[in-house]
Order: C-alpha cells, then structure tokens, then sequence
C-alpha cells in the first residue's frame, strides 16, 4: 500500500508540474508496467497523449547529466530526421525536467504499437528493425557527434575473464549449487577458444546499446518506435545488431535464420553487412554480457533477466555452430 501511495504521490507532483510548465490538464493517468525502476504513465490531456517518464534516483546514479543531455537531444534529432522514436518535450530549453518536489522526468509523445515477445517477431518486422537500425547507425555516425577516446566496452584479457568464472564457479560450489556448475564450466571452456583479435574492435561508432524488443513497439509489418535512448554511448553499432538479431530471433533455443536473414537485407539498406561480421558480433555480445547475466545467482533470475540469461547460454552453446547455422546468408 505504501507503494502505491508513494507512486501515487510521485504522479500528481510531476502532473501538477507538466500544468505548470506546459499548461495542459490531465483527464487519465494509466500506469505502463515495463522497464527497471523507472516509473511510466500514459496520461490523457486535453492537449494530445503523452507519456510521462520519472527517473528513479537509485537508477539514475548510473548516468550523469551530461551523458542523458546528449543522449536525449539525440533523440530529438533522430526523431526531426524521421527514425521512428518518441518526440520530446522541453521546458525552459531542458529535456529532463524537474519536478516541483525534485523528481526528475521527461515528457514525450506516447507512440503506439505492441511490444513483442522475445522470438517472436515476423519476417517483416525482422526486415524493418534492420533497415531502422541501419538508419539510426548512419545518423549517429554522420560527422554530427565527435568521435570520443574509447568505446565503453574494453573487452578484459583471457586470463582476466578466465579468472572471473573460476571465481563464479567457486562461489557456486561453495554455496551448495552444483547444478551452475556445468553452466559455468561451459563459459570457461568457450572462454579459452577466443581470439580477440577475430572481433572487429576497429569498428566503433555512437550506438544505441539497448536495442532488445522491450524498448521497440511494432505495428503488423513494421516498428512504430525505438524506445529509450538513455544508455546510447560511443561504443561498438555492432553489438546493437547482435543484441537485436539474438533478441528477435532467438525462439526459446532455435535461432530462426530468416529473421537473421530478414534482418540483415533491412540493415543493408545503408550499410552493407556480411555473415561474417554478424558472427563475430553475437561472439563478442556473449563476451560482453555472459559475465553480466550468468552468475552464481542466476538461479534466482525472472523476467528480463532471466531471458538474458538464456541467450548468453544459448551463445555459449553454439559458438561454434554460428557458422553452420548461418551458412545460407
């Protein structure tokens, strides 16, 4: 119950600024169950449908100002350049607003669409993330934003990641979880086979990194919107298009290779894209995120969490059928 009052307390201050700063009334206010901690309602105003976003303070210890600013006024010119993507509100020239009682949010358009199941998206839609994505690498990478440093990812040595899952396999054994052992000895085993070398650690460029199909709406045959750009860096475009591929076309443990297919004829509307490449991506995505989502306590997983351990499972299982798999392409 305190929950809720305390949810509902949050709405009515960020209601009661949205009044201040832009003048419209709320009739409806309906709660959207999706994302981590972050709070989300779409409210019905005598102005048009928007969503409102709150940011939870806990998670936004994880961004700095600077970082959201950016990736927010990015959002905005993908939007102006025609990516289908939530349009943004300012006020007093600000995208991340503060409210009156100091919640941070955003105001933007509410976009229509469903959200599709892991697995489960179809040919067209495969085809339409990857011609979206193709589109939303080529903004990001036209000379608009600066080249930075480094990528966020700096992929840790063999040694260093070999070290990391004898620790996981320790701490599983030791606290009575013998069935993660197999599990863990497997990302052991694939660890010792990778080359760094066979990633293509060159190819850095602004992405979105956080294109999985809960922050993408579809309608029958094509996306409506890209969702949530707070975590759009300069990396690696590349781990977007194993993050999506894997996301939308991995069904439980098959892979379905037309969406795979479907998706790469999409991206190469802008960028050409080769078997190989998609490859090296999906290996390098399971070095990146194996660490994150298989642990010790991943018996405990539900949710998202819980599917991204699967396809880090999945990936770690069929390192070395990618090929095979993908041979038609």
């Amino acid at each position: 119950m305190d929950s809720l009052l305390t949810e509902e307390m949050i709405l009515n201050d960020l209601i009661n600024t949205c009044n201040r700063c832009f003048g419209f009334k709320v009739s409806e206010a309906t709660p959207i169950k999706r994302g981590w901690l972050n709070l989300k309602w779409k409210i019905i105003t005598d102005s048009g449908v928007f969503l409102i976003k709150q940011f939870n303070k806990e998670r936004y210890k994880k961004y700095t100002r600077e970082e959201l600013v950016l990736a927010h006024s990015q959002q905005m010119r993908l939007y102006n350049n025609g990516l289908p993507c939530p349009k943004l509100y300012s006020h007093d020239g600000q995208f991340l607003i503060e409210s009156e009682k100091g919640e941070l949010f955003m105001l933007m358009d509410y976009c229509n669409g469903i959200v599709i199941p892991p697995g489960k998206l179809n040919d067209h839609q495969m085809y339409d993330l990857g011609r979206v994505t193709g589109y939303m690498h080529h903004l990001l990478n036209d000379g608009t934003l600066s080249v930075t440093s480094h990528p966020v990812f700096i992929p840790p040595s063999r040694k260093d990641r070999l070290s990391h899952w004898k620790s996981v396999w320790d701490i599983a054994k030791s606290t009575g979880k013998s069935h993660l052992l197999p599990i863990v000895e497997t990302q052991y085993k694939v660890t010792e086979t990778i080359d760094l070398r066979d990633f293509d650690l060159n190819k850095t460029g602004w992405a979105h990194r956080d294109l999985w199909v809960d922050n993408l709406l579809f309608e029958e045959k094509k996306i409506s919107a890209v969702l949530d750009f707070d975590r759009m860096k300069y990396d690696y475009p590349h781990l977007d298009i194993a993050r999506a591929i894997i996301s939308g076309a991995l069904n439980e443990y098959e892979l379905n290779v037309s969406l795979v297919q479907a998706f790469i004829e999409g991206y190469s509307e802008q960028h050409l894209i080769e078997k190989r490449s998609i490859i090296s991506s999906l290996r390098m995505l399971w070095f990146m995120e194996s660490t994150w989502w298989i642990t010790s306590s991943m018996d405990l997983h539900s949710g998202p969490s819980e599917r991204f351990a699967k396809e880090m499972l999945w990936l770690s299982e069929n390192q070395k059928e990618l090929e095979f798999m993908l041979e038609e392409i």
